[in-house]
């Protein structure tokens, strides 16, 4: 019969845990932030993209539905639209057959984020003076995306409930770079030769102004287009 041994025995001295290294974090919050920033980038230029491509086709059903709804003669009015209301659709052909984004009054950031913007205080679509319209190029739907691809003599349709207006590019959005301080483009009569601010002169004709950043990446610098009104078709 075996002899149990009953004397105590000296346990092994316990490793003390070395808690990670000051590299080893600062390598794990740099990991971090560079996932956040490529999060942040990922969302902006493709996550946002979704979301307004969604408001875009939701701005147009709704504004076709109020079109053709009955006694809607004063909201359908773009002169009695308040901000963020869609007032218009716009059309060009030289960017494709399926190319129709809705217009919407104002110029803030959740505006545009559905579709086109309108300045406020320029004129209204069709109307003697200038209608000025912006949209971003890259980002919240990318509605302007291709807009330096068009030329002289290249349409833009612009429908309202009462009319379809077609304007014809006289000067391109690729030929003009400003600032975007600069305030000449939204006068009435925007010299586009001076570049000089000329808000005292009296329209003659109605002009469409279009404009949107000149970069990809967020810059000063805004690419401006004129067209000028060529025909009128009333609904």
């Amino acid at each position: 019969m075996s002899r149990i041994d009953t004397a105590p025995r000296r346990g092994r001295p316990k490793k003390k845990k070395r808690g990670a290294s000051p590299l080893t974090v600062v390598g794990v919050l740099l990991l971090a932030i560079g996932l956040g920033c490529l999060g942040y980038i990922g969302w902006q230029y493709f996550g946002t993209n979704v979301v307004s491509q969604r408001a875009f086709n939701e701005e147009r059903g709704n504004l076709r539905e109020q079109w053709q709804g009955e006694n809607n003669t004063e909201t359908a009015d773009p002169g009695s639209a308040v901000p963020g209301d869609a007032v218009a659709l716009m059309r060009i052909p030289a960017l494709g057959e399926d190319y129709e984004v809705p217009v919407l009054k104002g110029t803030d950031a959740g505006t545009l984020a559905r579709g086109l913007g309108w300045y406020e205080n320029t004129a209204q679509p069709g109307e003697v003076g200038n209608f000025a319209v912006a949209g971003h190029r890259v980002t919240h739907g990318e509605p302007f995306a291709r807009i330096l691809e068009l030329e002289k003599g290249d349409e833009v349709v612009v429908e309202t409930s009462s009319a379809v207006y077609t304007y014809e590019i006289t000067v391109p959005p690729k030929d003009i770079t400003v600032d975007d301080s600069e305030t000449w483009p939204l006068d009435p009569v925007p010299d586009h030769e001076s570049q000089e601010p000329n808000s005292d002169q009296d329209p003659s004709e109605a002009i469409l102004t279009l404009t949107t950043c000149t970069d990809l990446f967020h810059s000063p610098d805004r690419s401006i287009g004129f067209a000028v009104l060529s025909d009128t078709e009333n609904k």
